[in-house]
């Protein structure tokens, strides 16, 4: 038995690290003088068809996308089959000015509970390269540290970001990672974030919108910017804190944002909420593949927001993945 076409043989890239999974997921053996591949066993209950994985929340959209919830997949089948991908994950973080702050904590959880068992690269980009820790990081990660220039404004800081991630993504990372999570720094991981989030491109419902009418959506309405969103128009609000993909996916989100930023700004209009704006209205019109649910990044004063408008809501979150310091999600002061 011959695998042909299999990735970690014949993507160059993957060679030279594929003793870090080496025999976790196939072992090759000879017999009578010939050769096959005997995939490791797995053990699991069957599916039900009949009974859904969770039935008191939304778990598919209706352009038949998975909303990624606690108890909705199985962790050790979808480990499995991204070790077969011989898949590596980057994650980008912009820790610019008062926000290297956050870094070390952010760099720490993401070492405990980030894609454990998977190979990754985590892209700081800084202005500040000499402030960046030194961190012992688990065999088959590291961290690499990309300068880039700070700005007067964090919005501006915020809105560059897709400039930069789409700059990086086709000259650099496309030959060096498969797939892209693009998070905010002042954050930290409080459980577990694995491959279940991966897709060819996702997004995050925020936790402050989840379950409202999109009529009460913060969308962008004045319609002489590029992020305008009719009120009869959305599907869900997603927060840009959160997002990724394939790498060649993100660069065409993040080329697109960037170029409706650049007309804004020639037209003198910034969006409501900047990056995050055009992000949505990006995600309007191409349908991310897979969505998290708020499991996936919350803060205290949105769940207590939450709570307040209806009191089931928080019932729904099993997990609390991703974890916002910030005590006003909102301010963000130098």
């Amino acid at each position: 038995m011959t695998f042909l076409g299999y990735k970690g043989y014949l993507n160059p890239r993957n060679q030279k690290l594929d003793s870090i999974h080496a025999g976790v997921s196939m072992a090759i053996r000879e017999h009578n003088g010939l050769r096959s591949v005997k995939l490791s066993r797995m053990v699991y209950p069957q599916p039900d068809v009949l009974t859904p994985s969770r039935k008191d929340v939304l778990i598919m959209t209706p352009w038949l996308a998975p909303i990624i919830w606690e108890g909705t997949f199985n962790m050790d089948i979808l480990n499995e089959q991204f070790r077969l991908q011989n898949a590596t994950i980057g994650l980008t973080v912009f820790s610019v000015k008062a926000y290297m702050i956050f870094l070390k904590q952010f760099l720490k959880s993401a070492e405990m509970y980030f894609m454990v068992g998977h190979r990754v690269n985590y892209y700081v980009f800084t202005d500040k390269p000499e402030y960046v820790p030194h961190l012992n990081v688990r065999n088959g990660r590291q961290i690499i540290i990309l300068k880039i220039q700070s700005y007067a404004r964090w919005q501006d800081i915020s809105m560059h970001r897709m400039e930069m991630l789409s700059t990086f993504s086709r000259q650099r990372f496309q030959r060096e990672v498969d797939y892209l999570v693009c998070a905010d720094v002042d954050m930290r991981l409080s459980d577990h974030v694995g491959v279940e989030v991966l897709s060819s491109l996702f997004g995050t419902l925020h936790v402050g919108y989840y379950g409202l009418n999109r009529a009460d959506f913060p969308y962008e309405r004045r319609p002489q910017s590029q992020a305008h969103i009719p009120e009869d128009e959305g599907d869900f609000y997603y927060i840009g804190a959160l997002f990724g993909g394939s790498v060649s996916e993100v660069a065409r989100l993040t080329e697109a944002c960037h170029r409706a930023i650049m007309v804004d700004q020639a037209n003198h209009i910034e969006a409501i909420w900047h990056d995050e704006s055009h992000l949505n209205k990006y995600f309007l019109y191409h349908k991310p593949s897979k969505v998290l649910s708020p499991e996936y990044l919350w803060y205290q004063q949105q769940m207590n927001y939450v709570k307040d408008q209806n009191s089931t809501s928080p019932k729904v979150i099993k997990r609390k993945r991703f974890k916002v310091l910030r005590k006003n999600y909102r301010l963000r002061d130098w």
